[in-house]
């Protein structure tokens, strides 16, 4: 019996000949999830999108007609040829009358594990070969943290590959102090996919050996090793505050390493002026930031000594950093450890984000994967990716970034290929604003999520199991070929043929596919990653036998990993890639930009959501954090995702006690709410959340009730802040965001998004384009068809 693989950004998968066509978990993984082993059925197949489309507007008025009716207009069906031409003859027009700068290529998210049909990189590739567009830098995920650290310790993408290996931490930690813990929902996953789940297994063997675990979140279950976590209880956006009030405690019982600070760091005298109140006339005491945290005054001092008396590594979660002055607490936590003297040592020091992905602190092989080359950009104008709202609506409008004053670009045609804006963005109600002031919008998709909903013209795309692709990612167990299951659904193309037949309409086909197809790029790629390995002393079989089997086992490659620990060693022949080359607790280059809101060393600087909460003190703080049952947005409407959800909608957890004040009951549905929009969740009571906070994950598919403007599905990015962390980085500062929440009055409106949108019925003409055999399948909900599996 033959075995196929495939793989998702949440695991890997084996496909056979077996009776139930079905997919399962890959044979070894530790952990399995089962996330997206529906993929092929009916109740996921039912929202592909099956033929090119056109919203109707656009398609009888031309580009720019009724921008603001995107999201709620029917589409028009057509053939592959026709929607070819219109693509290439908008593409052609703007580029002629606006140049390229007046292009944006949008693609943000997990699109795909496969390194070749990456959507990302396939339609960076294409708009390169036509001559540029507008790019954006850093990620929704780690923005600021992006941004900040290569002032203080080097590029995070570096530092985060080269964590201590979790063996290392189960041998020599003996506390492990995380901050917005180590949560194992999020760890599920990689961008090339996760291949061996390990974390669980790695924080059990850690309780195992003795380690004890200090969770300070305020969610409970963010950590979860047993009996030996300890919850401290903490308000959100505060955490700088708390590690400051560390330091002032080491400070002040004289329990700084100064000897790791005299060798290894820079700055920390201005530091200590800050912290001890010489500089600002404000002592950073414990007293002082108890207040502010509500973690008490006896704790802090006893956690500092806890700390100080043992081999101790820090972990700051990437929740940390998205919010407003995210920068802070990444400096503070790496000034903690640089006082507390144990970075670089085995089990001590600093980790940013244990728990955020699956590869980190994984001791698997780290050497380049398959990639796609992207091609040259010959277009400078850039935007930080979270302030996609504000260069739409402010177009030529100026923005500060890493101590540049830069302008927006005025856009007029986005094209996006993988990821979703109205998951990713923030306040999208604004968004929605925004978006509606381009000329032209054409998106690659595989459903109709809101990406596509809120599209001109919609291309239809494979998912995973219909094309070739290889999955990798650094530090995970296996490199898999995976091979094409299925057919594709529908009329559905993959991203690679569809630029291909648009860059020969644009003359540019041959710059585009270099002369390969499928086949031809992924041998290539497979042979450059192949010869990477080599450097690094793996060895890799040639492709055809790769292909043959399927997967590779890296394995025997494995090498425990401590960080930093050579830079410890011998901070001179080891410098960092910092401007002193060491680790930088003041910052002379950020100091020199006098920004208000990132000064040149960490410090406490309040959110200011806070401020406009004072007239309504019953405000509780939102955490919109990856949901458990989900990647993002992707697969809402698949077994996983409804399952989690009460009555259709995403719910949101509170305290029983915040819930008894409201008179809120278990499953009722409530509107939630601030002065950006309102959102209907299905309340659900849990002792794991803090008084105070309310947990609402991202990925519910956006459903706007267009009369209203009331989201009636769940998803909290119509509550949250679209402004940036900083002037620094501008990274997305979600995570700064106040609510108000009452039961809902009245009968629940019915969500949306589950059904298809409409169409123009079969036969109708507009104008001089007929539609060519569409289907009116407005209000289908597929009922009395059962539940199939696709054959393959």
């Amino acid at each position: 019996m033959e075995r196929r693989y495939t793989l998702a950004h949440w695991g890997a998968f084996e496909a056979d000949d077996s009776v139930d066509r079905g997919l399962h978990p890959l044979t070894g993984d530790s952990d399995p999830l089962t996330i997206g082993a529906d993929q092929l059925c009916e109740h996921v197949e039912r929202l592909r999108v099956r033929a090119p489309a056109v919203r109707r507007s656009w398609l009888v008025g031309g580009p720019g007609a009724k921008g603001d009716q995107r999201g709620r207009e029917e589409f028009v069906e057509m053939d592959w040829p026709t929607a070819l031409d219109l693509v290439a003859r908008e593409i052609e027009r703007i580029r002629a009358r606006y140049s390229n700068d007046a292009i944006f290529g949008g693609s943000y998210g997990w699109s795909s594990a496969g390194r070749f049909h990456h959507a990302q990189s396939q339609v960076h590739r294409f708009l390169n070969s036509i001559g540029g567009y507008v790019r954006h830098v850093d990620t929704y995920s780690l923005g600021a943290g992006r941004v900040i650290m290569p002032y203080v310790m080097g590029e995070i993408d570096d530092l985060i590959a080269e964590h201590s290996s979790w063996s290392v931490l189960a041998e020599h930690t003996r506390l492990f102090v995380a901050f917005g813990g180590v949560p194992l929902k999020n760890s599920r996953v990689s961008p090339g996919g996760a291949t061996d789940h390990n974390v669980r297994r790695s924080l059990n063997e850690m309780a195992a050996a003795g380690v004890r675990f200090v969770n300070v979140s305020p969610l409970r279950d963010n950590l979860e090793a047993g009996d030996c976590v300890e919850w401290v209880q903490i308000r959100p956006n505060t955490d700088a505050a708390l590690m400051l009030a560390l330091i002032f405690v080491l400070i002040d019982d004289n329990m700084i390493d100064q000897e790791f600070i005299a060798r290894c760091c820079s700055g920390f005298d201005i530091v200590e002026a800050y912290v001890c109140g010489r500089s600002d006339g404000v002592a950073k005491e414990p007293r002082w930031a108890a207040a502010i945290t509500g973690v008490s005054e006896e704790r802090i001092r006893t956690l500092a000594h806890e700390m100080a008396a043992t081999r101790t590594l820090i972990n700051v979660a990437w929740a940390l950093q998205r919010a407003e002055h995210g920068e802070q607490p990444f400096w503070a936590a790496v000034t903690l450890a640089s006082a507390l003297g144990q970075i670089g040592l085995p089990g001590g020091g600093i980790g940013f984000g244990y728990g955020a992905m699956n590869a980190i602190g994984s001791d698997y092989p780290r050497f380049r994967g398959p990639t796609l080359p992207q091609g040259r950009n010959r277009i400078e104008a850039f935007i930080p990716v979270a302030r996609i709202a504000d260069m739409l609506l402010h177009p030529k409008g100026e923005f500060r970034y890493r101590g540049q004053v830069r302008a927006y670009p005025e856009i007029r045609l986005i094209y996006w290929a993988g990821g979703n804006p109205f998951h990713h963005h923030q306040d999208l109600n604004r968004l929605r604003d925004a978006w509606a002031r381009p000329e032209t919008i054409i998106v690659h998709e595989q459903y109709w999520t809101a990406a596509a909903r809120f599209a001109d013209i919609v291309l239809p795309a494979t998912i995973a199991m219909e094309r070739n692709d290889i999955g990798f990612a650094t530090r995970e167990r296996y490199m898999i070929a995976m091979k094409k299951l299925v057919e594709p659904s529908g009329a559905a193309r993959d991203d690679f043929a569809i630029f291909a037949a648009l860059a020969e309409r644009l003359g540019a086909g041959k710059v585009f596919t270099d002369g390969l197809d499928e086949r031809g790029w992924l041998a290539r790629m497979y042979g450059e990653s192949r010869e990477s390995a080599r450097l690094q002393g793996i060895v890799l079989p040639p492709f055809d036998r790769f292909w043959s089997e399927g997967i590779i086992d890296l394995a025997p490659y494995r090498r425990s990993v401590t960080f930093l620990d050579s830079f410890r060693r011998d901070p001179v022949a080891s410098p960092l890639t910092t401007e002193s080359g060491r680790i930088q607790l003041f910052s002379p280059t950020i100091a020199h930009f006098d920004l208000p809101d990132c000064w040149g060393h960490a410090a406490w600087l309040p959110p200011k959501e806070w401020i406009g909460a004072a007239p309504k003190p019953d405000a509780l703080h939102l955490i919109s954090d990856q949901p458990a049952n989900r990647l993002h947005g992707q697969l809402d409407h698949g077994k996983a995702s409804v399952e989690g959800k009460i009555d259709g909608r995403e719910p949101i957890l509170m305290n029983p006690f915040d819930a008894a004040r409201r008179g809120i009951e278990d499953g009722m549905v409530v509107e939630v709410s601030n002065g950006r929009g309102r959102s209907l969740a299905a309340a659900r009571l849990s002792e794991t959340v803090m008084p105070g906070v309310a947990r609402l994950p991202t990925g519910a598919w956006y459903d706007p009730d267009p009369i209203k403007a009331t989201e009636q599905h769940g998803n909290p990015n119509v509550l949250t802040c679209d402004s940036g962390a900083s002037e620094l980085s501008q990274g997305c500062s979600a995570g700064s965001c106040l609510i108000w929440v009452q039961p809902f009055v009245g009968k629940p409106p019915t969500v949306g998004v589950r059904n298809p949108p409409r169409f123009a019925t079969r036969g109708q003409y507009l104008g001089d384009h007929p539609v060519t055999e569409a289907e009116d399948r407005a209000g289908n909900d597929l009922k009395g068809r059962g539940d199939t599996v696709r054959p393959f």
